[in-house]
């Protein structure tokens, strides 16, 4: 997580495994991840784009502080037709910062009924902006999940407050280290894109750190990594399988380096949604989908064009894997390509 800086994290079961597919084998396990998010190792918050994301403690202040302004400003105008101003605001983030001030875990109903009961409407769009904004000005941040329900408490019990924060020129170097050495080579506008930051911040903080960076120039366009891993590998037939909003894909504004042009709405068909994908050698060749059986993982892969019985063999590898990551049996109980079934391996 640190060397990731931010996961996206919408789809909470993703995110695990997106953090556990970058684990090695050894330290593999979703309870570990699970754990972690309950003890507040890792952190569940909205920061970079208004979306869910898995920060650090130690990082999430200084990243909010780096992108809150535009984050609010680019929210104005739904926030006034929610009828949201700015009054609503501080008496709800007054209001939540008193529930949680003791340290314990609320539900999101249990938070609504506050609001409810001072009388904040939190009908439609309106209670996911409530809280979404105290988690931007730094009041709220995830719990431990009660069950199968999401918590929320107060950010100072899960980040105390750093004596010395970043300032803002040390915030946006550290972010686009963060982003150039975990998700390039990349171009500037993918980094101005991830991280939510206005061009120029996003090209200052790439000036800041530039001499620890290579850059390649491809069909015009200037393509930067960190200098550290330029000479790293990828191994031969490497096989994953992407949870929906995996940072591979989801960390750069194009994507046609990846995925094929004429497969993208497989993994993108709209509405901001981005699928789980079949990734060989670098590259998108498919989605799959999973159903949770007692003590199992049943699994749907739907690959782009038909494959070989070795690359089927592959794919199967990569979903035990994810099952030795659940801790149950994975089977993939249904391929197809094109749209046309196929026998298992």
């Amino acid at each position: 997580m640190r060397w990731l800086g931010a996961v996206q994290a919408q789809d909470y079961a993703g995110a695990k495994w997106a953090v556990g597919l970058r684990l090695s084998d050894r330290e593999l396990g979703e309870a570990r991840v699970e754990r972690c998010l309950a003890e507040g190792t890792i952190l569940r918050t909205h920061v970079m784009r208004w979306t869910w994301q898995l920060v650090l403690p130690e990082d999430v202040r200084w990243m909010l502080a780096l992108v809150a302004p535009r984050l609010l400003t680019r929210a104005a105008r739904r926030h006034r037709e929610l009828d949201l101003d700015a009054a609503t605001f501080r008496k709800s983030s007054t209001l939540l910062e008193k529930t949680v001030r003791d340290g314990r875990h609320r539900t999101r109903d249990e938070l609504a009924a506050v609001l409810a009961k001072a009388g904040i409407s939190t009908a439609k769009e309106r209670l996911s902006h409530l809280l979404g904004r105290a988690e931007i000005d730094g009041v709220l941040c995830s719990g431990a999940r009660r069950g199968k329900q999401f918590t929320y408490t107060h950010l100072d019990h899960r980040a105390p407050t750093q004596r010395s924060p970043l300032a803002r020129d040390e915030a946006l170097a550290e972010l686009a280290r963060r982003y150039f050495a975990s998700r390039g080579p990349a171009l500037l506008a993918d980094f101005a894109w991830w991280s939510g930051l206005s061009a120029s911040d996003a090209r200052a903080g790439l000036e800041a750190i530039r001499s620890s960076l290579v850059s390649d120039v491809i069909d015009g366009h200037a393509y930067f990594h960190w200098a550290e891993s330029a000479t790293v590998a990828a191994p031969k037939r490497a096989c994953h399988l992407l949870p929906a909003f995996d940072e591979y894909l989801v960390a750069y504004r194009n994507r046609d380096a990846l995925l094929d042009a004429e497969h993208a709405k497989r993994l993108n068909a709209g509405g901001g949604m981005l699928n789980p994908a079949v990734l060989v050698d670098g590259r998108v060749i498919g989605t799959w989908r999973r159903e949770l059986a007692p003590a199992a993982a049943l699994l749907e892969v739907n690959l782009f064009e038909t494959p070989t019985a070795k690359l089927q063999q592959t794919i199967a590898r990569a979903a035990a894997r994810f099952g030795h990551f659940l801790g149950v049996e994975t089977r993939i109980e249904r391929w197809s390509a094109g749209g046309k079934r196929l026998r298992a391996p």
